[in-house]
């Protein structure tokens, strides 16, 4: 469960590098005229509605006086069109069509067709004819991916909630009739206490053990943070209670005063927290490059870094996790030697690219030809589960991230074994030891 688990996270990081990277690419897209449409359907929405939309504005696009600007709206329109026919009903997570003539930097027209589920569910309903693509609701599914738990806790009750983006949940909410202090003195006043005290003490453990129930699942948080709030001391009883889970101990990610308890309470503890929570996805980074970092330190042999290593440890099986900067300049290209008609491999930045040494054969001078030239990103998130690893991206915000972006490459990866990379290195001139030539 837990390999699944963690499959699953890399899945989802490897869709939203690509929903990242097609976001780039929509952004910079520009059409001649309003010929470029934006439609995005949410999970709830019909087709028929919206092939019924399509049709009402082919028929007021009809009218448009310009005959070229007419014709690339009508013709983007049919477009769309065409793209829904393909769905006999909308994609759980919703749809998101985007489709129109752009410019290429040439100078020419190029026509677009892109049609893809989001890998989470999309609030936003949205059409738009313009002169460029819409992409601020793709943006916001990647600012807000992933789930927050809330505790507020105090003397009246206890409400469960969680925060995924702007949505907010409430899972449970429950009252509590707790006594209160009194000034009845005599033999009583101990008795009191103590009963009060152990109120106090029932609560608290049952409160922890619908946190439990809540945010647990298959044996692992289903949150990736946890914020314990509320107007009294509850809270912080919680937080250092034995009844609360040590796994969800493990992603608290801090206690706050609220001035309210339930629902405003909740309100009031996602405005206080929102510092804490875009640190998440930071503090996540930070971990796992100081993984890697341990691993050079203790000189345990179970690191690699480099494009030409990583992939030779790739080849072999050895890496566990992949770790990839998401802003990575490196191509992947294919090239086929003319006179031996064998195929060889290189992987090379775009100032190495322009080297024309680089596409000759080094024994007989001759020319290599490119048959294929992709992204090293595309080809690794395309390819990565084939070698049974998982695959990290990450930016170059963090200190950690930055060195590891600078002085390794980066590309990098943590190993199942023991790798020497001075073994893989034998003086070999066969066309083996060609396959990964080049490096940084």
């Amino acid at each position: 469960m837990a390999d699944k688990a963690a499959q699953d996270e890399t899945d989802k990081q490897v869709e939203m590098w690509k929903v990242k990277r097609l976001i780039k690419a929509l952004e910079s897209a520009r059409g001649n005229g309003t010929s470029m449409i934006s439609l995005i359907l949410p999970p709830k929405d019909q087709i028929s509605r919206v092939q019924k939309m399509l049709g009402d504005e082919y028929g007021t696009a009809s009218n448009i006086k310009s005959r070229v600007n007419r014709l690339s709206v009508l013709g983007a329109i049919t477009s769309a069109q065409q793209r829904l026919k393909l769905y006999n009903k909308l994609p759980p997570n919703g749809l998101v069509v985007y489709t129109g003539m752009v410019m290429t930097e040439e100078g020419k027209e190029k026509k677009v067709n892109i049609d893809f589920e989001p890998f989470k569910p999309i609030n936003t309903s949205l059409y738009m004819c313009d002169n460029k693509f819409h992409t601020a609701a793709l943006s916001e599914l990647l600012e807000s991916d992933n789930k927050y738990g809330f505790i507020v806790m105090d003397g009246n009750g206890t409400l469960f909630g969680a925060l995924s983006g702007n949505t907010r949940e409430i899972l449970h909410k429950f009252t509590v009739d707790l006594p209160k202090k009194h000034g009845r003195g005599g033999q009583s006043a101990l008795r009191f206490a103590r009963l009060r005290m152990e109120k106090r003490h029932n609560y608290v453990r049952k409160v922890a053990e619908l946190a439990t129930q809540m945010y647990i699942t298959n044996d692992r948080p289903n949150v990736a943070g946890l914020v314990l709030s509320g107007s009294a001391d509850f809270k912080t009883e919680l937080s250092q209670s034995d009844m609360f889970d040590p796994r969800l101990q493990a992603v608290v990610l801090g206690v706050v005063d609220v001035s309210y308890g339930g629902e405003n309470g909740f309100n009031q503890a996602i405005e206080l927290s929102a510092d804490m929570l875009s640190n998440v996805k930071f503090v996540q980074e930070k971990r796992l490059i100081s993984k890697f970092f341990d691993e050079i330190s203790q000189d345990t042999g179970k690191f690699v870094f480099s494009v030409k290593d990583t992939l030779a440890c790739l080849e072999m099986g050895a890496v566990e996790t992949l770790i990839v900067w998401e802003s990575l300049d490196c191509d992947r290209y294919d090239l086929l030697n003319t006179a031996t008609q064998k195929v060889e491999v290189k992987h090379l930045t775009s100032e190495e690219a322009k080297n024309s040494a680089h596409f000759k054969d080094k024994e007989t001078g001759g020319e290599l030809e490119v048959q294929e030239k992709q992204p090293l990103l595309e080809w690794l998130a395309n390819n990565y589960k084939k070698f049974g690893c998982a695959l990290e991206f990450i930016t170059n915000k963090s200190q950690e991230g930055s060195q590891f972006c600078r002085g390794f490459g980066g590309v990098g990866g943590i190993l199942r074994y023991q790798v020497n990379m001075a073994e893989l290195e034998e003086p070999s001139d066969d066309a083996g030891s060609e396959l990964w030539s080049d490096d940084f």
